[in-house]
């Protein structure tokens, strides 16, 4: 008996630590892809220097793929209907970083930006591992 409980108090911590990560990624990628939609370019080229030097239509896309992307970290938990997209947006949000640390360095950034990135990284990977493989939140019946 005490062994299982202890393995449920574990899932249960490990459990509200993916829903913390996901929560985190959520709001980051959230605010951050909005103000890429939302924002004229003009500002948001004052607080992201790859704006001034990208297309309009690749900063929207990069906006509406980080705002999916936070839906994708929440909403499948929430109703548990396609729970595996859970991994897959956090998928999306590592292949992002990895790419936002090299656009960075070519601006001379990476002092700024590098800690970040890697946390945001790790986060990334944290959920992808959680559930896919160590605690995936099963899909309704």
């Amino acid at each position: 008996m005490a062994e299982l409980s202890e393995t449920g108090g574990k899932n249960r911590a490990l459990n509200i630590s993916f829903w913390v990560a996901q929560i985190l990624l959520a709001l980051v990628f959230g605010a951050a892809g909005a103000a890429k939609i939302f924002m004229p370019l003009s500002e948001l080229a004052l607080q992201m220097s790859f704006v001034a030097d990208s297309p309009a239509t690749l900063v929207r896309f990069i906006g509406i793929v980080e705002v999916a992307g936070a839906l994708g970290m929440i909403l499948p938990a929430l109703t548990r209907i396609l729970p595996k997209l859970i991994p897959l947006a956090a998928l999306g949000f590592a292949v992002i970083q990895v790419l936002a640390i090299g656009v960075h360095a070519s601006y001379g950034e990476t002092a700024q930006t590098l800690p970040m990135n890697l946390i945001l990284l790790t986060l990334s990977a944290f959920v992808i591992w959680g559930r896919w493989k160590k605690l995936p939140i099963e899909a309704k019946t």
